[in-house]
């Protein structure tokens, strides 16, 4: 089975509120909403890509980042490995480059919408950490 390496960010801003991106129809699990990032090209560390990526999709630089948890998940059709990282800190005003919708959303509205399963374990991993301060 195919295996995608993908680094994704958690983003927040000032408020506390997180940024999520709804896919494409035509994607993979499109229609559901996603913590923007994409794929690690080979040579590329996950930090190098989650900037990359970010700023090609939502016209954003990332300032600061934190590891926050590391997530293997079997699709029906591939498997992907996410390298989820928290961005406390960007220069920019995220916008969706690719037409793609974004909401900022606070911590306890994330179940207010739909998300792959593999992003399951980020949002109980975002939970976990807003708990614990």
């Amino acid at each position: 089975m195919k295996i995608v390496e993908v680094a994704a960010g958690v983003i927040y801003n000032p408020e506390g509120e997180i940024l999520i991106a709804k896919r494409a129809d035509n994607q993979h699990q499109g229609g559901l909403w996603e913590f923007p990032g994409g794929k690690i090209e080979q040579g590329e560390s996950a930090q190098q890509a989650l900037a990359r990526e970010l700023y090609e999709e939502l016209a954003i630089e990332v300032s600061a980042s934190e590891p926050l948890v590391r997530i293997a998940h079997d699709y029906t059709d591939k498997s992907v490995v996410l390298d989820v990282w928290c961005v406390t800190a960007f220069t920019g005003e995220a916008r969706g480059v690719e037409g793609q919708p974004l909401a900022w959303v606070s911590v306890d509205r994330l179940s207010d919408y739909d998300f792959p399963a593999a992003n399951e374990p980020i949002i109980a991993a975002v939970l976990k950490r807003a708990q614990n301060g």
